[in-house]
């Protein structure tokens, strides 16, 4: 399924032709340059290799450089990959853009969270505070972890204070608005994964797509 990269620019919101104020996304979609095509025959499976924002020599090793020479293509910061469905065919140096996308569709837009660090119960997964009175010390603490005599241990998987946030997240059927194709630009309806200048995968949506 086509796929493109982009990077997070921020948010803003424009306006529909009825008046309807639309928050959106901005995206730096691409463009991406196809660097690899994969077959059954030499790989196992059927796949395309893409690669987004240029890199300096100096900066990538040796042999990600052959890998980049051995088709005459410039080097590459970020690559991806995305199989291929019937009828899609993709060959070496073709430039995949914004344009590409049609307005109006879904789209599936993958990236990674920002970073919260250490957070404890409340902040991580939503639990309620202890009692405020005066003297309780007991605000903002986990509480009971496990019974007393029996089982006398505390049960693996229980929801406890840790690291939050820098996950891979996948929102779902995002509405693509509006596409500035001189700019690469791609403005999606809501909010997407990650900090401004997040790295995002951008496909269309595997479910809920409008036929």
């Amino acid at each position: 399924m086509k796929t493109i990269l982009g990077k997070k620019i921020g948010m803003t919101q424009i306006f529909s032709e009825a008046g309807e104020v639309i928050p959106v996304t901005v995206i730096e979609a691409g463009p991406v340059v196809v660097t690899q095509v994969k077959t059954a025959a030499t790989d196992g499976y059927e796949a395309v290799q893409i690669g987004f924002e240029d890199q300096k020599a100096h900066r990538v090793n040796k042999p990600m450089t052959g890998h980049f020479n051995k088709n005459g293509l410039g080097l590459k910061k970020h690559l991806a990959e995305f199989r291929l469905e019937d009828g899609e065919a993709y060959e070496i140096g073709q430039t995949i853009t914004a344009a590409d996308f049609e307005i109006g569709k879904k789209l599936d837009i993958t990236g990674t969270s920002k970073g919260k660090g250490t957070q404890g119960n409340i902040k991580r997964h939503g639990h309620h505070r202890g009692p405020t009175s005066h003297g309780s010390k007991h605000k903002r603490l986990a509480g009971a972890l496990a019974a007393g005599t029996y089982p006398s241990r505390v049960f693996k998987g229980n929801k406890g204070p840790g690291r939050m946030g820098r996950d891979t997240v996948t929102v779902q059927n995002v509405v693509l608005v509006k596409v500035i194709d001189d700019r690469n630009l791609m403005l999606v309806r809501g909010a997407v994964p990650g900090p401004k200048g997040g790295i995002l995968r951008i496909q269309y949506a595997v479910k809920g797509q409008d036929k």
